[in-house]
């Protein structure tokens, strides 16, 4: 709705597929292949893991997307030159053999679309987290396929398709999300890294390697900028989390600013847990800025005390799941503040009868 089909015209150019307009309106009512000769790449195997709201508002454009894949996949080009041809002929050999016919093994091969169930929204990866239900990153991997191996496009509408979705995920070298705009971040909600670093922890989950992850920021059409996960981590950390302007900026919040801080402190959290790109400096960082700072913790305890509760008990969380190496002295004054604040909160809450 605010970038203009961004996303969907870098994957069909990346497929060597364009977009066919009709003059009146602008509408597009059809598409064409491009020929190798006028593309800059080999046609590129993309598989799309799209939002519950994307599939309600534009299923035309998963139907189109789909029908881009298998229009792609059909082409008689070499397979070092069309590596979605490649990959799907290969799948189709395999699935020849367990007794489908050629069209329903190309049908079931050329599935590239995906999100969640019917009627479902998210793709459920930071509800685990919050509720402790996982032991390593690929747990978290397993929830990202139960929630988003649906397949959609042309005659399929959410078909259970979580083998099809695992055989991608493992083929998968690269995975992008892109912005365009910085007024939000991968750390302004938790459904960035449900959808993003639980597409990490997927592909790791089945292939046995981390991916490349790159966060595309269009924020400039004219100075489009890519930076790897890490690397957009660090930068908004550097510019945004810690910086004293904007932790000030969320003090004159009140109860919602100390919120909003103690939840950025999850989503740090979040997205070690998918894609382990939080370093040990950033939680010491988040707990001398945000725990140990006497200021901060007055300020917590007046407008907000279970926000400076919810700190101290998720940096414990990271220590004790061996995400953050930090020294005992610091483990135990996160220890003593949890302990204090539980206290201060039973306190302001037991019913003085």
């Amino acid at each position: 709705m605010r970038n203009q089909g961004e996303d969907v015209a870098q994957a069909l150019y990346m497929m060597g597929v364009e977009p066919v307009w009709d003059p009146r309106n602008g509408k597009v009512i059809d598409l064409a292949v491009l020929p190798l000769d006028k593309m800059n790449n080999p046609r590129v195997d993309i598989t799309f893991r799209t939002s519950g709201c994307f599939r309600d508002t534009f299923p035309n454009v998963a139907e189109m997307l789909d029908r881009a894949v298998m229009m792609a996949a059909a082409l008689q080009e070499p397979h070092g030159q069309n590596f979605l041809r490649r990959n799907v002929q290969r799948e189709m050999e395999e699935l020849a053999m367990q007794g489908m016919s050629p069209e329903e093994a190309f049908r079931e091969a050329s599935f590239r679309v995906f999100s969640c169930q019917p009627g479902t929204y998210g793709a459920g990866v930071c509800k685990a987290i919050d509720a402790k239900a996982w032991q390593t990153s690929d747990d978290l991997g397993e929830v990202y396929v139960d929630w988003g191996g649906f397949a959609y496009g042309q005659g399929v509408y959410g078909a259970d398709k979580k083998d099809n979705f695992r055989r991608r995920l493992k083929d998968i070298k690269l995975i992008v999300k892109n912005e365009d705009s910085r007024e939000y971040d991968l750390f302004s909600s938790d459904d960035f890294n449900s959808y993003f670093g639980g597409f990490i922890a997927a592909v790791k989950m089945e292939s046995g390697v981390q991916p490349m992850a790159y966060a595309g920021d269009a924020s400039d059409p004219d100075r489009v900028k890519y930076r790897s996960v890490q690397e957009e981590v660090k930068h908004i950390f550097r510019s945004r989390i810690l910086n004293p302007k904007w932790i000030e900026s969320m003090r004159a919040h009140g109860f919602k600013g100390a919120g909003d801080l103690s939840r950025n402190v999850d989503f740090a959290f979040h997205w070690d847990a998918t894609s382990g790109v939080i370093d040990d400096w950033m939680y010491q960082e988040l707990a001398d800025r945000l725990a140990f700072d006497q200021a901060m913790q007055d300020w917590f305890k007046e407008v907000n005390p279970y926000a400076l509760h919810n700190i101290a008990e998720r940096l414990l969380e990271a220590i004790s799941r061996d995400m953050w190496d930090t020294d005992p002295e610091t483990r135990q004054k996160l220890e003593e503040l949890f302990l204090e604040t539980e206290g201060d909160i039973e306190d302001t809450t037991d019913d003085p009868r």
